[in-house]
């Protein structure tokens, strides 16, 4: 049985799709971009500040299925740039602690809305 979560604490779908989904032990969280729930808008400023509220927005959704980037087991970053890697690499670095999760990173030819960063995680569940 599949089990969907939604939280107004991150943005809603923006298509057909699950802010994340559970099936087991495991929890799928869709692709983050950096819309503020609050305003609907992307954050002001750059790569940076995108990933902060992509992050923020993440673990939102992972705690409304009752887990947490702590227990993240992969995450896929996606960036408009591959010079934009080691930027979000310094915020990717504040949310995270060892063990870290497996990851792939990658630059996507575009990103929904024109934004510079976009990520997923698989999480075990709480």
């Amino acid at each position: 049985m599949v089990q969907t979560f939604h939280t107004d604490s991150a943005p809603a779908a923006i298509g057909p799709y699950s802010q994340a989904t559970r099936h087991g032990d495991t929890v799928y969280a869709s692709g983050q971009i950096p819309i503020d729930p609050a305003t609907g808008e992307f954050v002001a400023g750059g790569v940076r500040e995108q990933a902060q509220q992509v992050l923020t927005n993440a673990q939102a959704v992972l705690e409304a299925a009752g887990t947490s980037l702590a227990n993240a087991l992969q995450v896929t970053v996606l960036l408009a740039s591959m010079d934009d890697f080691a930027a979000v690499n310094e915020v990717y670095g504040t949310f995270f602690s060892e063990p870290y999760p497996a990851r792939m990173a990658y630059a996507a030819a575009g990103l929904p809305r024109g934004a510079l960063v976009e990520i997923a995680v698989v999480a075990a569940a709480g």
